[in-house]
């Protein structure tokens, strides 16, 4: 069986394993028509599970809702749609049933986990935060964008053509995860008074060195997707470079 719930134990989701089934596709396959989609921003990325496959290797595969399920096989086959339609009124007739004593303990461990790891990662985001405001006095304000420095939105279409990596990897590495490089200054905007803000620059030296050691921290999972310890959505577009 591979439905599952997500914390709260109310949304059912399914399998890509089990959407792979339906539509007779590949599982691998499948997954990478997610990560598309998502990268499209047409669904929401999925939770990611590890389990055993029927040769006992672990194995990945996503959790996907119901909303994103019909999108995905409407994308894979869309004559295996009224296949998907009776799956699920399958899976919501089940979900529906009461609780056994054993699923309400996994449920609850499960829940308790999640709990705590939400709350490491608001604590973390928190320090982060408290660092950054207190760095905020010692930004300078400019006038003008130095010659060797760039906006954010520069950074991600160079580093985007440099390394192949989708904006939202970006801004992780940017903001987020650990290293992220404070703002060299911030520029006045020309249109002020027309309400424009200030926007943060970086040096590019700083950037592509940033992005450089990132990308060798990666490792590649397919010959286009990678993963990186810091970024926990999963597989991620990543070009790899030219040895030469």
């Amino acid at each position: 069986m591979t439905i599952a719930k997500f914390q709260g134990g109310d949304a059912v989701t399914m399998s890509s394993q089990e959407i792979a089934e339906l539509v007779g596709k590949r599982h691998d396959n499948v997954k990478r028509t997610i990560e598309t989609l998502v990268e499209r921003k047409t669904i929401q990325l999925p939770q990611i599970e590890e389990v055993k496959n029927h040769l006992g290797q672990t194995v990945e595969q996503y959790q996907v809702c119901k909303r994103d399920s019909f999108v995905l096989v409407a994308q894979l086959s869309p004559e295996f749609t009224a296949a998907l339609v009776d799956r699920w009124q399958a899976l919501e007739e089940q979900a529906a049933r009461p609780m056994t004593q054993a699923e309400i303990t996994a449920a609850n461990a499960n829940h308790l986990v999640a709990v705590e790891r939400q709350q490491r990662e608001q604590q973390v985001a928190l320090e982060r935060i408290e660092t950054r405001v207190a760095n905020v006095e010692q930004v300078r304000y400019l006038d003008s964008m130095p010659a060797g420095f760039e906006s954010m939105t520069s950074i991600r279409a160079r580093i985007n053509l440099r390394h192949g990596i989708p904006q939202w990897v970006i801004n992780a590495v940017m903001r987020d995860i650990p290293g992220a490089l404070l703002p060299f200054a911030m520029v006045r905007s020309k249109h002020a008074e027309d309400g424009g803000q200030p926007y943060a620059i970086w040096p590019k030296a700083d950037i592509t060195r940033r992005f450089d050691r990132f990308a060798a921290e990666c490792t590649f999972e397919t010959a286009e997707r990678a993963t990186h310890p810091d970024i926990q959505q999963g597989r991620f577009k990543l070009r790899q470079r030219n040895s030469a």
